[in-house]
């Protein structure tokens, strides 16, 4: 038996896929605004920290 079989039995077991994309899709977007509206001095200090050793 295949594992969506499974999934396919569970009452509302779609709510699980839209939140688990609502989640991602949140992140994404925040990571991408910090990411955009960063301080660029910070980001070259944080891109040169793997070389400090």
């Amino acid at each position: 038996m295949k594992f969506i079989n499974y999934l396919e039995k569970i009452a509302g077991v779609d709510i699980y896929a839209l939140a688990s994309f609502s989640i991602f899709f949140t992140f994404f977007i925040v990571m991408a605004l910090w990411a955009w509206k960063a301080d660029k001095t910070m980001i070259d200090e944080i891109n040169q920290l793997p070389l400090h050793n």
